[in-house]
């Protein structure tokens, strides 16, 4: 009778430490969910910007090359039609003032693009850190669950060590830390 409860109460202890794993992982992989959630949001937002700024970009370098080519053919222009020297000159004066604007506008909107593109790669560096957290913790509570239905303590400590790496790459994208698994990222993207 005695071998009974202690097979019993092993059995017992090994239920409640995987009760208690699930429910600290489930909670701890639930609010890591929503603040991935927030940051693809925010890197999509980035990415929209980096695009319509690329757009904008583009649209700003046809103009200049048409003030440009404007100006060169205004230029070629005067020299052979002299007796209208006002009238051209004041046109080279509009299409000179035309490149400095989308010269400087070009310069401008590029540096927009690169830091929406920054801004989109400083983002995605949490993302990957959330996503491998995801993937540790759910890995984890799979086999939480195994152990409980194999009555397997081994295998309940293999599911903490999970446990504890998904938690860590979460603790990381919550805290900003630079801890980054890129060889892993890299294999899995």
């Amino acid at each position: 009778m005695e071998v009974e409860i202690s097979v019993e109460a092993k059995k017992k202890r090994l239920n409640n430490a995987v009760a208690m794993t699930v429910v600290l992982l489930s909670v701890f992989m639930g609010v890591s969910k929503i603040k991935d959630d927030n940051i693809v949001q925010a890197m999509q937002l980035a990415k929209a910007d980096a695009v319509d700024f690329w757009a904008e970009y583009q649209s700003n370098k046809v103009k200049l090359h048409l003030a440009e080519s404007n100006l060169n053919q205004t230029r070629l222009l005067a020299q052979s039609l002299p007796g209208n020297a006002k009238v051209m000159a004041a046109e080279e004066a509009r299409l000179a003032r035309d490149v400095e604007k989308y010269t400087a506008r070009s310069v401008a909107i590029q540096k927009q693009a690169k830091a929406s593109e920054a801004e989109y790669d400083r983002l995605n560096f949490h993302d990957d850190q959330f996503d491998m957290s995801d993937a540790a913790l759910s890995i984890a509570l799979a086999m939480a669950a195994v152990a409980a239905l194999v009555e397997n303590w081994l295998l309940l400590l293999a599911s903490w060590g999970f446990g504890a790496f998904g938690v860590l790459f979460g603790l990381a994208g919550f805290a900003g830390w630079a801890i980054h698994p890129g060889w892993l990222v890299a294999l899995l993207s």
